[in-house]
């Protein structure tokens, strides 16, 4: 067990030092998020203001909180439907990877943490501080929602990593799974909270969200960090994370199981 942990501590750090050497990438994704910032936060100011200076909760702080701390999220969590077993799939290399004495899918999973590690750095803190100089953040003032921040934030990552992960596994099925992977980033990006708050979605819009996995990898890190969900309501908001992480790991572990068996290697 402890030669298996040292093993994916090695792949963690493999995914973090691959996603360093794309720094000029990174200075395009940080232009990206704060570009983006201030277009959605201009408009989502603009919608409070209209509203009498509240709206859903919200005041003009702490929309702006959401904006940046969701811009500085995105390169880590990643709704593009992207994830490399979608190419190990698609060209055979995949057959090689059965052979390994890993367990393939927490192999993937411990290079994308990695990834995600690094990008919160030169993409993802400067992201919030350009929104915290420009605009100014209500955030917390006590250390507790920060520390279950945190920990929303990774289950966050992982979560969409395993969602990422059964999209492309469907390459078993499908060969090409770009179509699925851009029916995924449609439809993730709206549900996580990305466009606006899913609080401002309609009664039956919010109930639809919520009974979805994508709340629980933007949203909720952010309305746990920021300070808008606390106490108790934080604590479930939490939970429901987790319960969702238990679900996308099985779903990516039964999907994983019956393509081994389904495995076709495409030219031979």
């Amino acid at each position: 067990m402890r030669s298996g942990l040292q093993t994916y501590a090695r792949l963690l750090v493999a995914g973090y030092r691959r996603q360093a050497t794309y720094r000029l990438a990174m200075v395009a994704g940080l232009c990206t998020n704060v570009v983006f910032g201030f277009i959605r936060a201009a408009i989502l100011f603009a919608a409070i203001d209209s509203a009498g200076g509240t709206l859903a909760g919200y005041t003009a702080g702490s929309i702006s909180a959401y904006v940046w701390l969701s811009q500085g999220l995105i390169g880590a969590i990643q709704l593009n439907g992207l994830a490399e077993i979608g190419d190990r799939v698609r060209t055979g290399d995949v057959a090689i990877d059965f052979t390994r004495p890993l367990d393939i899918q927490t192999w993937h999973l411990a290079e994308d943490l990695g990834r995600a590690a690094y990008t919160f750095l030169p993409r993802g803190l400067p992201s919030v501080l350009v929104g915290a100089l420009t605009f100014g953040l209500v955030m917390p003032t006590t250390v507790l929602p920060y520390a279950l921040g945190l920990i929303s934030i990774a289950i966050g990552v992982a979560v969409s990593f395993y969602c990422r992960y059964a999209v492309n596994i469907c390459g078993f099925w499908l060969l090409d799974t770009r179509g699925v992977r851009t029916l995924y980033m449609v439809t993730s990006t709206f549900l996580a909270g990305l466009y606006v708050p899913v609080a401002l979605f309609p009664s039956w819009l919010h109930t639809l969200a919520y009974a979805t996995p994508f709340p629980s990898i933007l949203q909720t890190p952010v309305d746990v960090i920021s300070g808008k969900t606390v106490g108790l309501e934080a604590v479930a908001l939490v939970a429901m994370q987790l319960g969702w992480l238990a679900a996308t790991c099985l779903l990516g572990r039964a999907l994983t199981n019956a393509g081994r068996r389904k495995l076709v290697v495409q030219g031979g």
